[in-house]
């Protein structure tokens, strides 16, 4: 297999399109919004990427086949708004890796008429959040003012350490080649996948980029999750030492 490699499957016509890039990460919040933008949008598949630099893995399905890991960028129709989403079942494993891939990505966003990038993801808090807002990193002063009016917030050294991976680096690479490109990040636990945090991400898209979406999924999961935590509590709770407990003879 060479460095990179991209399968052509379709060759559409977009107009006025975003890059939406949603590949697994803290919380699996940039995967939960892609993904949903791919089931309730009218999407078709356009390129895999294969690449030496992801996992040297295949996913099996239910049926039992395997398929090798991969990227995938589809066209997703929502409203009058075309979309080209970034999804996939891993990110790379090294730094060179990443950036051959941001750089394929980026590849295809020109071939099809891409003129702004949106990587998704999640910035961990290290407990549990009640209200996910969504922090912001943005290529030009201009877009974090457009952004900060879809209720984003740019915080003073925030993300601690910059964004590492693709999301930072389509900003990054993004940016220097004369796109706008910004990330956006739901604040999660970091702990376990967070579809509250997807759906606060989701709803600043809508209001940026002018379209709707039916939540019900996702707020069906970020029950299901709510329950899970609420479990996970409660047995935390039912460990915990009472006073005797800590008394001892010595």
């Amino acid at each position: 297999m060479d460095d990179v490699e991209v399968e052509v499957l379709a060759e559409p016509e977009l107009v006025d399109s975003v890059l939406i890039e949603g590949l697994p990460g803290v919380g699996h919040v940039g995967t939960l919004v892609a993904e949903h933008l791919i089931e309730e949008g009218e999407s078709e598949l356009l390129r895999r990427i294969y690449s030496e630099h992801l996992p040297p893995q295949v996913t099996v399905s239910e049926s039992g086949l395997a398929e090798l890991v991969c990227i995938e960028c589809h066209h997703v129709v929502l409203g009058d708004r075309d979309l080209l989403v970034v999804t996939g079942d891993q990110q790379a494993g090294s730094g060179v890796g990443h950036y051959r891939i941001a750089e394929a990505v980026l590849d295809i966003a020109e071939e099809v008429g891409v003129e702004s990038v949106l990587a998704l993801g999640g910035v961990p808090t290290g407990e549990l959040v009640e209200d996910h807002a969504v922090l912001g990193a943005a290529s030009s002063e201009s877009l974090i003012e457009t952004l900060e009016s879809s209720g984003v917030e740019f915080r003073e050294n925030e993300p601690e350490g910059g964004i590492v991976g693709i999301s930072g680096l389509l900003v990054g690479l993004g940016g220097r080649s004369g796109l706008d490109a910004a990330c956006l990040m739901g604040e999660t636990s970091g702990y376990l996948v967070d579809p509250k945090s997807a759906q606060a991400v989701l709803g600043v898209l809508e209001d940026l980029l002018e379209f709707e979406v039916d939540l019900t999924d996702l707020e069906e999961r970020a029950d299901e999750m709510e329950d899970v935590v609420e479990r996970m509590q409660e047995i935390e709770n039912q460990n915990m030492p009472t006073e005797d407990d800590l008394r001892y003879i010595g």
